[in-house]
């Protein structure tokens, strides 16, 4: 998220692609709302679903699943063919826009329409208004990554707001709306398998960062691997751990696992069940050796499998019996404050994983990093004390180590000091007022230093860079194709001493480019770069040229390193037209895509999917749903709203099927999964689509599995999983599943 919801508020237009922020974003939505009661702001809703937030909107297209893409070219054909788009941005800020509007040339109205189902005259309206509306913010949620072709869809919309210069603009920029109030911090930590925390990757460069950072020796981490080559090798993603318990049997796809499958599953506070394949999840805990479930509420996971032994419930805390700090989706951490002791005989996360680590033989080694601190004077790492206080002393671990996206102003002390003053600060702006002057709430990193304010917009050049100012980042080298990528002489961020672009600084560069000489004490102290100086005078220089450490280069729209250089449609794997396929087809299969070969064109070449199973299908939320709905499916007033799970249908599909509001369906996936749920009337989805919630479990392929509840705790409310019938489809960069765009049959289920 590069602005955040209060900066909403600045924008003249608003589009939304794949998100419902009414129903997702209840409160955050309030600012969707406010812009329209400031500024007239123009709600443009694209989505598959007339949603509660389409409800709202002054404009609504109502677009096929999977082709975001072709919509995207097909406004961006208008803004170029129209000359709307900002030259001068494009110009100085921006690298590969060329191959954009060459591609943007094929994409007229007619043709746009003719692939994603909006009338032209629709994307010639729409187009038009979020152009001549600036500042404009773009919005997206998992409507829009959910796909085989997700990262090309976050890419383009980003270069929408490129082209229109919206991006480093208040009431612009590109807002993604995180699903959980932790996902950003998350996704920081790296809770992933491709990376350390803070994106550092898996070199041996940065594993001895960590080394030295957390006060352990660099062989013993090594040797905590099989092989060496493993600590630089991505492992298996949330969407295919299933892959790694049964690959290699028949009809699985090949695993590349250090010649073993995984044996053994711990999860804590994650839907398991809430991710695409149900069946291929359910056959995975069925075939591992250990299950290990920590959670607030019981994972259904342990109602999934049919193990009778190896399958251990751990009651977890929840948030109220623990504290520190969690991260928004804009970037901002905030602090919390335990309000009750752990109950009965739950344990907090951290005291389980500490226990953990002790039996596993390793909890020092685990623990030491919140015993360090640098040294200022020489700027060495040295133990200061004995014992931690957690999560304080782990914070403070958090702020010492994680330079990448300056993280290093977020102590404890200073998140606390703006959870006690957060009626200090304007909703808007996120500004500080009195003792918080300076500051902006919650610190949206980077916050590149223990004083610095935080930066509420990236990439805005119109601030100085001790408030927040920034150019776009120097990551992908200083030239390609013989172009220089370092940013034009007029887009340095204000009082900058650089007047135009230049690389990350590290030692080498620091003098050259802030034009400073430093002391030989300075130099004896300094790290090799921005990312790694413990030191911290390479952001403090670079605080007082007015120097964001990271560079200031252009933006890539063109990614030379992926397989589409610029964003290109191609059809989903189980796509409604065969016409289509044969001229967007899917890439070609990805062997070992996070240790697993995983099918593009092999799967979508299998057959004609659309023959057999001929309706798109559609998953999301609900407005009184969670997740997995692991929680709210056990409140009892929040059950009573949706207490079964059910398939929004359009009346004239169902009148063609023989189906009535209120009749039980069946519905089939190319996967060979089936569910059954109640049918739903509802003209918000199209004749040739339906519409699942995606919260619900407890029910198997039409078996209820209430009696494999522990005594006392099945949820009020249970039902089909979604995810049972999702198709097969996973992203060619990230391996976010396909649940966006699939294909399903429906039948009238019989009566029993």
């Amino acid at each position: 998220m590069t602005n955040h919801l209060g900066d909403i508020q600045n924008a003249k237009a608003i589009i939304i692609f794949g998100a419902n922020p009414a129903v997702n974003h209840p409160v955050g939505f309030a600012h969707f709302l406010k812009a329209k009661e400031r500024n007239n702001a123009q709600i443009i809703v694209v989505d598959p679903r007339f949603t509660k937030t389409a409800a709202k909107a002054d404009y609504y297209a109502q677009i096929r699943p999977g082709t975001d893409i072709p919509f995207m070219y097909g406004m961006l054909h208008l803004i170029f063919k129209n000359g709307w788009y900002k030259k001068d941005f494009v110009k100085n800020r921006v690298y590969g826009m060329e191959d954009v509007m060459k591609e943007a040339k094929k994409w007229t109205p007619e043709k746009t329409a003719e692939v994603t189902g909006v009338p032209a005259d629709k994307i010639i309206q729409i187009a038009t208004v979020y152009a001549k509306s600036t500042p404009g913010t773009l919005v997206w949620a998992m409507g829009l990554t959910q796909h085989s072709i997700g990262s090309s869809n976050t890419r383009m919309a980003p270069i929408l707001q490129l082209a229109l210069g919206n991006m480093g603009e208040e009431g612009g920029g590109t807002n993604i709306l995180r699903g959980h109030d932790n996902v950003q911090g998350a996704t920081d930590m790296c809770c992933l398998s491709h990376t350390l925390p803070g994106y550092y990757g898996l070199s041996d460069g940065s594993w001895k960062y960590f080394a030295k950072s957390w006060g352990v020796d660099y062989g013993w981490l090594t040797k905590q691997f099989k092989e060496k080559k493993w600590m630089n090798t991505k492992g298996f993603t949330l969407a295919r751990w299933y892959a790694g318990v049964l690959g290699g049997k028949a009809g699985e796809d090949k695993i590349h696992n250090g010649g073993t499958n995984l044996k053994a599953l711990f999860v804590m506070g994650n839907g398991i069940t809430s991710i695409a394949q149900t069946a291929k999840v359910k056959e995975a805990l069925d075939n591992l050796e250990l299950i290990v479930l920590a959670d607030p509420f019981v994972n259904e996971a342990a109602v999934l499998t049919d193990k009778k032994d190896g399958v251990y419930i751990l009651p977890a805390a929840t948030q109220f019996e623990t504290s520190g700090s969690v991260t928004a989706t804009n970037r901002s951490a905030q602090w919390r404050s335990k309000v009750v002791e752990p109950m009965y005989e739950s344990k907090t996360d951290h005291d389980i994983m500490f226990e953990m680590a002790k039996r596993l033989g390793f909890y020092d080694e685990f623990t030491r990093g919140m015993l360090l601190k640098v040294d200022p004077k020489t700027s060495e790492l040295k133990q200061v004390k004995k014992t931690f206080k957690w999560p304080e002393d782990a914070t403070n671990e958090i702020a010492r180590i994680i330079k990448t996206i300056g993280l290093t102003g977020w102590t404890a002390e200073r998140l606390k000091k703006h959870q006690e003053n957060w009626h200090l600060f304007d909703e808007v702006s996120l500004r500080g007022i009195g003792p918080m002057k300076g500051e902006y709430y919650g610190l949206p990193w980077p916050a590149w230093t223990e004083t610095h304010s935080g930066s509420p917009v990236l990439y805005d050049i119109h601030r100085p860079v001790a408030e927040g100012g920034m150019g776009f980042r120097n990551r992908f080298g200083l030239e390609h194709d013989g172009v220089n990528l370092l940013a034009g002489e007029t887009s340095a961020p204000a009082d900058s001493k650089v007047p135009g672009g230049y690389p990350e600084i590290t030692a080498k560069n620091i003098e050259s480019v802030l034009g400073i000489t430093l002391t030989e004490d300075e130099k004896k102290r300094i790290g090799k770069n921005w990312k790694v100086d413990i030191s911290g005078i390479i952001a403090q220089k670079c605080m007082e040229a007015g120097i964001a450490p990271y560079g200031n280069a252009k933006a890539r729209a063109k990614v030379w390193t992926f397989p589409d250089p610029i964003p290109m449609h191609r059809e989903p794997l189980h796509s409604p037209r065969p016409d289509l396929v044969k001229e967007y087809p899917t890439y070609q299969d990805k062997p070992n895509h996070y240790r697993v070969d995983t099918q593009y064109a092999s799967k979508q070449g299998e057959k004609d999917w659309s023959k057999e199973f001929p309706i798109n299908l559609i998953t999301g939320r609900l407005v009184n749903m969670n997740g997995a709905g692991v929680e709210t499916r056990a409140s009892k007033y929040l059950a009573a709203l949706t207490p079964e799970m059910f398939a929004d249908i359009n009346p004239n599909l169902a009148a063609n099927l023989g189906i009535r509001d209120g009749d039980m369906i069946w519905i089939h996936s190319p996967e060979g999964t089936k569910i059954k749920v109640k049918a739903h009337f509802s003209y918000s989805v199209a004749e040739d689509r339906i519409f699942l919630p995606m919260h619900f479990a407890g029910h198997f392929q039409g078996e209820d599995l209430s009696d494999k509840y522990p005594e006392g705790t099945r949820p009020y409310a249970v039902g089909e999983s979604a995810n049972t019938v999702t198709n097969y489809g996973y992203d060619i960069i990230t391996q976010i599943p396909e649940t966006k765009g699939g294909l399903c049959r429906i039948e009238k289920a019989k009566e029993v």
